[in-house]
């Protein structure tokens, strides 16, 4: 399950995330305090899949509640009423952002401060879940575990572990009589106190460790396959290795029923995952697989298509034109416009198919200069010269698009454009959409493809 933490903040608001399976968490980024806050906090729920959020929650040195304390929880009041199903957990921080600036100047980079507030949220995260779903331990096992911290504590010199182990028996005892008594009572030894002395000595060098093993990749949605193997060179991958694993086969039911010749395009789910530097592209490729897979099983994908007669691969390359045509909140009426005209034989008449064949066949526009020859390109690809959907996915759809298709809205029209005030307008006939071109789109519906 994927978890989001929030550092709150009156100006800003430090963002990371984390994967219970991984239990990894890695800073974001951060959003400003300016009234788009909610929009923002929406947005990044849909792109990492969850519902789920950590709020730091601040108290005093002494443990008491106080005017940030009551922002925080006035701020996830109105988070659950601005994000409905919303799911918040608060985690108790102390001296949060004094940690995350001490990591940040360990390593040697300059940094702002928006960066402190996420690499904060990161630590809120770390905290909550070093307890999320663990189970009581018993007395041994806790003794266990403090001797292990006190092990690592030790210096490597003889000197040093000489003297260590000469205290060790009365050192041993007195925590096993101070765990005993602490239990008797119905008290808890809590070892984070431990290993939080460790922390600020020891953050510089396991970090230093991680950043050289480990790098994030990001597929976007809306990215085409040429956009992600760029960036895996970019990575440092040769483009031989890239090439063959985009190349492979793949064992994953949901890519069986692909036309021949079908490529990976549209099948990798936009998200991001962190990596070890020795993973192969393969392996790279196969995470995002798995979250395609996932995605497909839990929403339903295969069968809400059927119902909409297509295909789980129609509805995929659908949802992949829907995706490069309109942002989350239009795509369920775009989707509903390009079901229509399928249903009525109408080309879907979509200038991003166009561009997509255009990519393929010429993508430095050496043959088609203009539109007026770019819109006859012979592409199965191109929809404003055939009717029905293009021949496959035309970018990586991500769950608002693949849900649109899904569910689209409950809306009758037949066209659409985006006007050169970036809003949508729709109309039911073709005398309609084209009085819409003249009022809204002088700019836009001239831009070359």
């Amino acid at each position: 399950m994927r978890i989001l933490g929030l550092d709150v903040g009156e100006k800003r608001i430090g963002v990371a995330r984390i994967d219970t399976d991984t239990r990894i968490a890695v800073p974001v980024g951060y959003i400003l305090v300016d009234g788009t806050e909610w929009q923002q906090i929406a947005k990044l729920s849909a792109l990492h899949n969850t519902m789920f959020f950590v709020l730091g929650l601040p108290r005093s040195n002494e443990g008491n509640e106080t005017a940030q304390t009551v922002y925080v929880r006035n701020f996830a009041k109105t988070l659950a009423e601005k994000v409905p199903g919303v799911k918040i957990r608060f985690q108790d921080e102390s001296l949060t952002s004094v940690v995350a600036e001490e990591r940040l100047k360990a390593r040697g980079k300059p940094y702002e401060k928006g960066a402190i507030d996420a690499e904060a949220a990161t630590i809120i995260l770390e905290d909550y879940i070093e307890n999320y779903e663990q189970p009581d331990r018993r007395p041994q096992e806790t003794i266990n575990l403090i001797e292990k911290e006190v092990e690592r504590m030790k210096l490597n010199t003889k000197k040093t572990r000489h003297k260590i182990k000469n205290a060790a028996k009365w050192t041993t005892s007195i925590i096993i009589i101070a765990v005993i008594t602490a239990l008797a009572v119905g008290g808890a030894l809590i070892i984070k106190d431990i290993r939080a002395k460790q922390r600020a000595e020891e953050y510089a060098r396991l970090e230093a460790l991680m950043t050289a093993d480990v790098f994030n990749f990001t597929i976007l949605p809306g990215q085409t396959i040429y956009d992600i193997k760029a960036n895996l060179i970019n990575e440092g991958y040769s483009a031989e290795e890239v090439n063959e694993a985009f190349s492979a086969d793949y064992d994953y039911d949901f890519l069986k029923n692909r036309p021949a010749g079908a490529t990976l395009e549209g099948y990798l789910y936009g998200d991001t995952y962190e990596f070890y530097r020795a993973a192969t592209v393969k392996e790279i490729l196969e995470t995002y697989l798995s979250a395609m897979g996932k995605v497909i099983s839990e929403n339903n994908l295969e069968s809400k298509y059927s119902e909409r007669g297509l295909s789980l691969y129609e509805g995929i390359t659908l949802a992949s034109v829907v995706q490069k045509e309109a942002s989350a909140p239009e795509q369920p009426t775009v989707a509903q416009v390009f079901l229509s005209r399928l249903a009525d034989g109408i080309p879907l008449g979509s200038d991003v198919t166009v561009t997509y064949a255009l990519d393929t066949i010429d993508p430095n526009r050496e043959t088609y200069t203009d539109n007026q020859s770019a819109l006859k390109i012979d592409s199965c690809y191109n929809t404003r010269l055939y009717a029905g959907l293009p021949c496959g996915p035309i970018s990586n759809p991500g769950l608002s698009a693949l849900l649109a298709v899904a569910e689209p809205s409950d809306t009758t029209y037949l066209y659409f454009l985006t006007g050169d005030d970036g809003l949508m307008y729709y109309s039911h006939t073709e005398a309609e959409h084209i009085q819409n071109i003249h009022s809204h789109c002088q700019d836009l519906c001239n831009v070359s493809l």
